[in-house]
């Protein structure tokens, strides 16, 4: 894993590295299956589709784009990002995802952004 954790990193956020480089030890991404990563910001929340065999992303998605500007990283904002982000991917033949939720909880956003993915036709 290549980030740093420095003096200023706080402990929060130390312990989702922890929870990031275990979960990323036991998951990888093809191009049948493609890896489904989250992050999430303050202000925004972002998905790609990851093809680690060949390090290359499929797909993404974010709060940041212009069709969804208007929403923001919350739960109605998720659920929009994992509708885009499954359309996009079954647009590309894919319908089968291996789910990274990069240390966070299954709760909330992360959960609402998986639940949108899953009824818009992607199988987990």
């Amino acid at each position: 894993m290549a980030t740093k954790i420095g003096k200023k990193t706080s402990n929060k956020q130390k312990i989702r590295f922890k929870h990031k480089k275990r979960i990323r030890s036991k998951i990888f991404g093809s191009a049948e299956r493609p890896r489904l990563v989250v992050f999430r910001s303050n202000a925004n929340l972002y998905a790609q589709l990851v093809d680690d065999a060949k390090a290359h992303t499929l797909a993404a998605a974010s709060t940041t784009e212009k069709d969804l500007i208007k929403s923001c990283a919350n739960i109605e904002g998720a659920k929009q990002v994992g509708q885009l982000i499954a359309k996009r991917a079954q647009a590309k033949g894919v319908k089968t995802v291996v789910f990274d939720r990069g240390g966070y909880l299954y709760h909330g956003k992360i959960k609402a952004l998986a639940d949108a993915a899953r009824e818009a036709g992607l199988q987990f």
